[in-house]
């Protein structure tokens, strides 16, 4: 909890030094006097924009995920299409999907790479103050800047190796100061590091010896796969200190092992990511008897967990499916949460909405699998 506390303090001290360190101007234009102040944004840039911000547009993955965090998506003047699509992981998106819909559209949405970014046509027609961009360097972002004549500030994601990674309490304490919404970033940083500590509780000292093994499986990284993919590195295990079978493996990321690897390893319980499901289903049609030689298809513990890399990293899905694993691991230690009012309330707080029947509908719930009886 110090450690978390000590983080959140530095990153906060350093964005409020960006800022305290400003120069406060006064623009006219067109008659109308506005006061700016200038930002340091995510990639070092120094950036002047109004003191209060009224008009935005967000562009790339994750960015209209954290303004609603601190709900500003209020401020919102146009969106870019993908946040208009009828089926949807993102709950920030789900309790918005009414209101994003009334929006012009500014932009395609969909990917980091170059040349992916807001239409400038659209963008100036919505007449944002600002242009709230993420995965841009310096460069480009000035490039754009120059372009549009519009403040252009970058945010940096960060990956859910932890629920305090640097750059997501580096964003939230940025666009806090950004909007003037400092409390409200503080509380979703707090909110965090409070469930994280909460899942760390529960599942300290337990011995190795005394965990069943865990898998995860059809992980979805830019879109499905079979029940090959997986992670070492499977942030929700990671977070109520699972013992992943393939942590072995020592990868980053998502990694692709082959049939025999998971029939050698044999792990007691499996979750499958619901992004995947039909895919493993078919698979699982076709291929029955190799599934049901593993010892969870065989038990009855093969378990569900929410798509959470959906336009990059959905926080409050990895802490939701946190809590569903460590009910079904350990579950005399989470005996007391009901997943499905714990997953709304995450969702209530951090978007507003209790989306967890939206998730459900679209990704199966949080239950328990049996391909042979579908």
């Amino acid at each position: 909890m110090k450690k978390i506390g000590v983080l959140s303090a530095l990153i906060s001290l350093m964005i409020a030094l960006s800022f305290s360190g400003c120069v406060d101007n006064t623009a006219e234009s067109s008659g109308k006097i506005t006061k700016t102040v200038e930002i340091v944004d995510m990639v070092g840039r120094t950036v002047e924009v109004p003191t209060d911000i009224q008009r935005i547009v967000c562009s790339g993955p994750g960015c209209l995920r954290l303004v609603t965090y601190v709900q500003a998506q209020d401020k919102l003047v146009g969106v870019e299409s993908i946040e208009q699509e009828n089926i949807s992981g993102r709950p920030y998106q789900l309790a918005n999907m009414d209101f994003f819909q009334t929006l012009p559209m500014t932009g395609l949405g969909g990917g980091k790479e170059i040349g992916v970014g807001p239409y400038p046509e659209q963008v100036i027609s919505a007449s944002p103050e600002v242009i709230l961009i993420t995965y841009m360097d310096a460069e480009r972002a000035d490039e754009l800047q120059g372009k549009y004549g519009i403040p252009v500030v970058v945010l940096q994601y960060g990956d859910v190796n932890s629920f305090h990674d640097e750059n997501f309490v580096g964003c939230l304490n940025l666009l806090g100061k950004l909007f003037q919404r400092e409390e409200r970033a503080q509380e979703v940083i707090e909110f965090f590091a409070d469930a994280e500590n909460d899942l760390l509780k529960r599942t300290e000292n337990i011995s190795d010896d005394e965990k069943d093994e865990v898998y995860i499986g059809g992980l979805c990284a830019k879109g499905a796969h079979g029940i090959d993919s997986t992670s070492s590195n499977y942030a929700p295990f990671n977070a109520v200190n699972a013992k992943n079978v393939a942590s072995s493996l020592d990868v980053a990321k998502q990694v692709f092992i082959s049939k025999e690897q998971l029939l050698e390893w044999n792990p007691e319980i499996i979750f499958i990511d619901t992004g995947s499901y039909a895919l493993i289903k078919e698979d699982y049609e076709k291929n029955s008897e190799y599934y049901e030689s593993l010892d969870a298809f065989k038990n009855g513990k093969v378990y569900t967990q929410f798509p959470y890399n959906y336009y990059t990293t959905n926080y409050d899905t990895a802490l939701a499916n946190a809590y569903y694993i460590g009910k079904i691991v350990y579950p005399e230690r989470f005996s007391d949460i009901n997943i499905e009012e714990k997953s709304d309330e995450i969702y209530e707080f951090l978007v507003s909405k209790a989306v967890y029947s939206e998730m459900a509908e679209n990704y199966c719930g949080f239950e328990n699998i049996n391909f042979s009886n579908q």
